[in-house]
């Protein structure tokens, strides 16, 4: 019999609605029968593309001893972190205190007041390296509650407390052009000169990082800069990251040469990367071309919705094996491709007979472009062939608000980078899609799935990435619907997110559920924290908007940037987001205004606006004086012929009337 998972929006839920553990969904009632019946809470949060949760699943939720015990001295909750972020973070962060470290599958131990007293990772099915199994630790626990309940509330009532009583910000501090060439030289010191990134293993794409050094080489033609992005983004297209098949790349390395992935996919890696890999691609082409349309070509293939969004990710696993759909053997090759072709393939891709993954199978990587490269398609076309047969990956198909902002985003910036109209087509129908669907009752919720919409309301990463995927396209279209709502969005993510201290920003809304902590992260890690998305989305949309709201945006924008100086001061490599976001504001944002009668019209001015201005350059087209579209106002036609204004701030230069003039005034070095 399914438990009480079976009618859930996720997808990782729903994976478990056959378990014979008795999951509930985070809810009050599932506390109030904790209460009721004076049992802990057991919290499992995970999602799922994750490895070791299918592990868990399969070692310890399926089996019905465990089961049986977890239902007589629990109530289990299962959440999906994707979907409750606010939840997720607050008890990873208890985790991490109690533990350390943390992870996926998370595993915690809760009062029915939701306290955290016992917080870990996986546990294994059996004792393993002085590891408890997660039958004796249900046990453990379960004594605990049982012989000394009031040691363990109160132990859970003190971390409730000193949760509750992190600030989680750093002193305020400007943030100018000498702060930003200090995280570029702080930058050089943790970059990995042979294998690009920064750090070690495990190393996760530095997608904001990447974005910010754009920036930052457009401003001050930094070659530093662009070593370590052009460095970084080389190397992990070349490595086992990159899925040299399809296109797509994987949630991280283990290794820190990027040559063996976790091999999930996941939209905000791929939206993010997409859009560094686009800008380098605006500024030089080569590799950096190629490697974006593969990475568009995967959005638009594998992850589109009927709907028209964007699915959250692929899993790691096939048939319960990880990575076994994108792995090879020299053998596999030969049996696909004939032994010639199969050996040359092999060198082609370092396949080797010792394998760089398990049981003499390798990732494929290209440390070199083929010197035949139609013979290479042909190859390739083969082998992907032959990989559909396989086991495939599970695909999570819900849709996250946030990580569709971000996509759309990338997209629209894809679409003018690559001269590709069908991929600002498939950014307007996802817009279109979350604003039909995640908008209820004039607030955003979190997730969907085939069209459904879920309970979880927006956090602030939703209203922020939203947002600017929105600006993004009013200024792709120069549509004023697409301003509309993203300044909607802006409004209430000042109203309900904003903390009385001028510039911090909670994760949670002011009328959200209560937690036994309110979340705010200002940290960038693999997707950039939302009070970073939401300063970039109020620059832009402080120049785009009339004056009534313009000032509020950019003193909202300005006292958030000085939240975060010390922390680009101090650690730029977890800052990404904000310093592009302060790249931006120190340009301006730079903005072009291109006027003229028709689309075709402007057309030339356009394409010279969006290939040669600067990454955070607020570029809008249309009729002069188009309704609806302050940044056209009072911009008038030069002669009767189509023009482009470019401004700084409040300050215009004369306006120009070719491509050329027009690329003269974008440089900014």
């Amino acid at each position: 019999m399914a438990n009480r998972l079976a009618d859930s929006t996720s997808p990782y839920l729903r994976q478990h609605a056959d378990n014979p553990i008795d999951w509930r969904p985070w809810e009050p009632a599932a506390f109030a029968e904790a209460r009721e019946r004076g049992v802990p809470v057991l919290l499992s949060v995970g999602y799922s593309a994750c490895h070791w949760c299918h592990v868990m699943a399969h070692e310890s939720f399926s089996d019905p001893q465990v089961a049986a015990f977890v239902n007589e001295r629990f109530v289990a909750i299962k959440v999906d972190r994707e979907e409750r972020p606010d939840v997720d973070a607050v008890y990873m962060e208890a985790t991490q205190a109690m533990t350390g470290q943390g992870g996926w599958p998370m595993t915690c131990f809760l009062t029915p007041t939701g306290e955290p007293f016992h917080c870990g990772t996986y546990y294994p099915a059996q004792p393993r390296g002085g590891m408890p199994s997660f039958t004796q630790l249900l046990a453990a626990v379960a004594k605990a509650w049982e012989t000394d309940n009031d040691t363990v509330r109160s132990a859970a009532s003190g971390i409730a407390m000193r949760l509750a009583g992190v600030a989680r910000s750093l002193p305020a501090a400007p943030v100018d052009a000498e702060v930003l060439a200090g995280a570029v030289a702080a930058l050089e010191g943790e970059f990995d000169a042979t294998a690009g990134g920064f750090g070690g293993a495990p190393k996760f794409p530095p997608s904001s990082v990447c974005e910010f050094l754009l920036r930052h080489h457009e401003r001050t033609r930094s070659a530093a800069a662009w070593r370590m992005v052009t460095a970084t983004h080389e190397r992990m297209a070349r490595g086992g990251l990159l899925d040299q098949l399809a296109g797509g790349f994987a949630r991280y390395s283990v290794d820190a040469r990027w040559v063996v992935p976790h091999f999930e996919k996941m939209l905000y890696d791929n939206a993010l990367l997409l859009r560094s890999y686009a800008h380098e691609a605006r500024l030089a082409g080569g590799l950096a071309r190629h490697v974006a349309e593969q990475t568009a070509a995967f959005l638009l293939r594998d992850l589109r919705t009927p709907e028209g969004g964007f699915a959250a990710a692929l899993d790691a696993d096939a048939a319960g094996s990880e990575g076994s759909t994108y792995v090879w053997s020299p053998a596999e090759l030969a049996d696909v491709l004939g032994p010639e072709e199969g050996a040359w393939a092999a060198e082609l891709l370092v396949v080797t007979p010792e394998g760089t993954f398990e049981d003499g199978r390798s990732t494929l990587q290209m440390p070199v472009d083929p010197v035949d490269p139609a013979r290479w398609q042909a190859a390739r076309k083969a082998l992907l062939a032959a990989r559909a047969t396989r086991p495939q990956p599970a695909r999570d198909d819900k849709v996250v608000a946030a990580w569709n902002g971000l996509a759309i985003t990338a997209l629209v910036e894809a679409a003018a980078a690559l001269g590709r109209p069908d991929l600002l087509a498939a950014a307007r129908r996802a817009g279109g899609m979350l604003l039909r669907v995640h908008l209820v009752d004039g607030r955003l919720r979190r997730t969907s799935r085939d069209g459904v919409v879920g309970d979880a309301p927006g956090v602030l990463e939703d209203h922020a990435a939203v947002a600017e995927g929105l600006l993004a396209l009013h200024q792709a279209t120069g549509e004023a619907r697409w301003l509309d709502e993203a300044c909607r969005l802006l409004d209430l993510a000042l109203t309900h997110f904003a903390d009385a201290d001028p510039g911090l920003f909670w994760d949670t809304a002011d009328d959200a559920e209560a937690l036994v902590s309110r979340p705010r992260e200002i940290t960038d890690g693999a997707t950039p924290c939302g009070s970073s998305v939401l300063t970039a989305a109020l620059l832009t949309a402080s120049v785009l908007v009339g004056p009534d709201h313009s000032a509020r945006y950019r003193e909202a924008a300005d006292a958030a940037l000085t939240t975060a100086g010390t922390l680009l001061a101090r650690h730029a490599r977890f800052a990404g987001g904000w310093a592009a976001a302060a790249e931006a504001a120190l340009t301006g944002p730079l903005q072009v205004a291109v006027v003229g009668p028709d689309a075709a019209d402007r057309d030339a001015l356009l394409g010279a606006a969006r290939r040669h201005a600067p990454g955070g350059t607020v570029v809008v087209g249309g009729e002069p004086d188009a309704p609806g579209v302050p940044l056209l106002a009072d911009r008038p036609l030069v002669d009767g012929a189509p023009a482009a204004y470019v401004c700084r701030g409040f300050v215009c230069d004369r306006p120009v009337t070719t491509p050329d003039e027009l690329a003269g005034a974008l440089h900014l070095g």
